[in-house]
């Protein structure tokens, strides 16, 4: 079963056909994804939950353009991603996605500024700009006054914060978060479950969670699960 929202592919943020994935295993081909069919309208909160092995993380990988699937196609506001070379890949992806992850990936030699900057001085931003918005980008999150800090002086969830900060600094047409909460405590991980709401919510952002959070889940507009290489609805 495949799932498709129905949406015009003028308004949609993200659309997978057919996206296929599959490795080598001792027991012969090990088949992860198997025609996954999705289509993502602008400004949805998406969770995609499943069991642990089921593939979520290989699908969001394959959806944020960090691994190629082996066969399908993938569209990001109306672009073909698997056309793009390398380079054009990497530049779309810096300007166009934002990523969270469970663990921060935060450089620790550069303080929350410096590593909220980094997208943008990749893309080419220059120096003055990439600032401007890194402290626009913190204080949307709430740690303007942490803009110094490196990140072993931050706690868990403040530096999740900063993760956040950091894949929504470039104004992404796409966040996805892999597991965001799963290394955070329960204060920590109910208040980053309410600030990627709120994202939604103020800026319209086009969201994609994949997780084993249910309180984050049933802050989605919808939920979808993966089971046996297929999405399908979770009533």
């Amino acid at each position: 079963m495949s799932f498709l929202y129905p949406v015009e592919a003028t308004d949609s943020a993200l659309k997978a056909t057919g996206i296929q994935k599959a490795y080598d295993a001792p027991g012969g081909r090990l088949v992860v994804l198997s025609a996954v069919d999705l289509t993502v309208p602008r400004g949805m909160f998406l969770a995609i939950v499943g069991a642990s092995g089921a593939g979520k993380s290989t699908l969001l990988n394959i959806l944020g353009t960090l691994d190629r699937p082996d066969g399908g196609t993938l569209e990001i506001r109306g672009r073909r991603i698997h056309d793009l070379s390398e380079r054009e890949l990497a530049n779309f992806r810096a300007r166009r996605l934002g990523f969270v992850f469970q663990f921060h990936h935060l450089l620790p030699e550069f303080s929350a500024e410096e590593n909220v900057m980094m997208p943008l001085l990749i893309a080419g931003e220059t120096r003055a700009v990439a600032q401007q918005r890194a402290r626009t980008s913190l204080e949307a999150v709430g740690l303007m006054e942490r803009w110094e800090h490196r990140p072993s002086e931050l706690s868990g969830g403040e530096a999740q914060r900063v993760a956040v900060a950091r894949a929504l600094v470039a104004e992404p047409e796409l966040v996805l978060a892999d597991e965001p909460s799963g290394n955070l405590d329960h204060r920590s991980a109910n208040a980053l479950h309410e600030l990627l709401a709120s994202i939604v919510r103020d800026r319209h952002q086009t969201l994609v969670v994949v997780t084993h959070n249910d309180k984050l889940a049933s802050l989605a507009h919808h939920i979808l699960k993966l089971e046996d290489g297929r999405l399908v609805p979770v009533h």
